[in-house]
């Protein structure tokens, strides 16, 4: 009997703590969904000024007292003739009415690090989108990119995003500092001009699919396993019923036709690249991938930033997404269970570059 009274009270914890969470994530999700219509927001931070900045503070250690007394004077009075040069050019521009096209030329920096499923597209789509509405003649982009690749379709839709900075005839540069392989370099190619710093990846034209099979573990222990489908190839490989060679035969088929496609995105955008030398699927440093043509130019972001600052108004662009309450309070640790769970089932059907 007293047994049955803890186990009662052990119960009746238990439900009164499950009540409390989910009462405490329908309140979340009330005062989420009260908190405003708006995904995000654009973070513009000036980098020529961080730049002048940081120069500034360094000569304040390096000069003394005179020397920056007399450096401010003169550099005044040069600003000061500046901005009557450009409040000249800027009335002119007034009477012919072309104003816009007076505007002094800008370099956006956007930043892509890309994760398997290329998620971070959604921020770049929103960063393009802003940029393309402001840009005029004369203004540039530059695209710091980070990824070891992921699935087609997720890497494809970022290459188009940025395939639009293209068609509004904006030049692009694309910098990769440590890694731009496979879904990396699809996004990469498209730059009018690619550079990377000496000892960054990039390469790995070539695709991959994986899963693990538990087919002969089930039939150990006396487990069925049954999949209906509709259409002859509806799913060729899985990761629990029994392979066939001929599924094995069409999906690997379905792989060459990703890498050929891939080569062929690659072929359109670097004419000038031995593609079959390169489209092994391995990968190369920095120096190696220049000497074959993969990238333009061996240098860092960080020089290209600096360079552009001295005629320049270098901005940097990032779309930052709200996080929802309610996927905080659910903790971080389930969905990235889901994740990982969703990920392993989408590699065993969608081939990854």
């Amino acid at each position: 009997m007293e047994f049955l009274l803890d186990y009662g009270l052990f119960l009746a914890k238990i439900v009164t703590v499950v009540v409390a969470v989910i009462a405490l994530l329908v309140v979340a999700k009330t005062v989420g969904g009260k908190s405003g219509a708006a995904k995000g927001e654009l973070e513009i931070t000036n980098l020529t000024e961080q730049n002048k900045e940081t120069v500034e503070q360094l000569e304040h250690h390096l000069h003394d007292s005179a020397f920056l007394k007399a450096r401010d004077k003169a550099e005044k009075k040069q600003e000061k003739e500046k901005l009557k040069v450009r409040e000249k050019e800027v009335k002119q521009a007034s009477k012919e009415g072309d104003l816009d096209g007076k505007r002094e030329p800008h370099l956006f920096v956007l930043d892509f690090k890309g994760s398997i499923d290329a998620k971070e597209v959604s921020s770049l789509r929103e960063e393009v989108t802003a940029i393309l509405s402001v840009a005029k003649e004369g203004d540039e982009v530059l695209l710091r990119l980070e990824s070891g690749g992921g699935m087609v379709h997720g890497y494809g839709l970022a290459s188009s995003q940025l395939d639009r900075i293209k068609a509004a005839q904006l030049p692009l540069t694309i910098a990769v500092d440590k890694v731009a392989a496979s879904g990396g370099y699809m996004m990469a190619c498209i730059a009018d001009k690619l550079v990377s710093a000496p000892f960054a990846i990039v390469g790995s034209i070539g695709v991959i699919a994986q899963l693990p099979n538990f087919n002969k573990l089930l039939k150990k222990h006396d487990i069925d396993y049954e999949q209906l489908t509709a259409g002859e190839y509806k799913r060729t490989l899985t990761m629990f019923g029994e392979n066939t060679d001929k599924a094995r035969d069409k999906f690997k088929q379905e792989l060459e036709d990703t890498h050929d496609l891939f080569k062929d995105f690659i072929r359109e955008r670097r004419p000038s690249l031995e593609l079959e030398k390169v489209a092994t699927g391995e990968h190369w440093f920095g120096i190696r991938a220049h000497e074959l043509g993969l990238v333009d130019e061996v240098c860092t972001s960080d020089d290209l930033v600096v360079a552009a600052c001295k005629d320049k108004t270098v901005l940097s662009i990032r779309y930052v997404e709200k996080k929802k309450l309610t996927s905080k309070l659910a903790g971080l640790a389930g969905e990235a269970a889901d994740n990982v769970l969703l990920k392993l089932i989408d590699r065993g059907q969608r081939p990854i570059v």
